[in-house]
């Protein structure tokens, strides 16, 4: 697992080891979670690319900052409409890459996806699994290069 950051990869490790029952379970109380992962009133970001996709159910607002060391935090707003899995994925994401650079957020895989989800899931919703680790890529990915001179 090393080509996930050390957040990322607990959250990975404890979804490997549950059964299909469990998993929903913990993807249910994940997706509860989303909206501690907004942006407070008055906060301040580097970056923000809020929109609606085709693949999305609703606008989703990706929030960017970088500290000091150059690590990346994120927050993610759900419009009222998005589903449960994505949902998760937000609690998940936000939790899993939090601190990390730009340069290791390039390098993860989506292969994570299917180990966190299940094949059964990933069948069912292909693409939305995959929508908001590709937002948040994209996001930081247009940051670097507008802050890079």
């Amino acid at each position: 697992m090393s080509d996930y950051p050390q957040k990322l990869s607990s959250i990975i490790f404890l979804f490997e080891g549950l059964s299909d029952g469990e998993r929903r379970e913990t993807l249910i109380a994940y997706a509860d979670q989303a909206k501690t992962h907004e942006p407070k009133e008055g906060e301040v970001f580097d970056f923000e690319d809020v929109r609606k996709d085709e693949e999305c159910t609703d606008s989703v607002g990706i929030y960017l900052t970088r500290d000091k060391h150059q690590r990346l935090h994120f927050k993610v707003k759900l419009g009222p409409h998005v589903q449960t899995l994505t949902r998760a994925m937000t609690s998940i994401l936000c939790k899993g890459l939090d601190g990390i650079t730009n340069e290791d957020l390039e390098k993860i895989p989506q292969d994570f996806v299917p180990k966190i989800v299940g094949a059964e899931l990933i069948r069912a919703r292909s693409q939305t699994v995959y929508y908001l680790l590709t937002r948040i890529k994209t996001a930081a990915r247009v940051w670097g290069r507008r802050n890079s001179h």
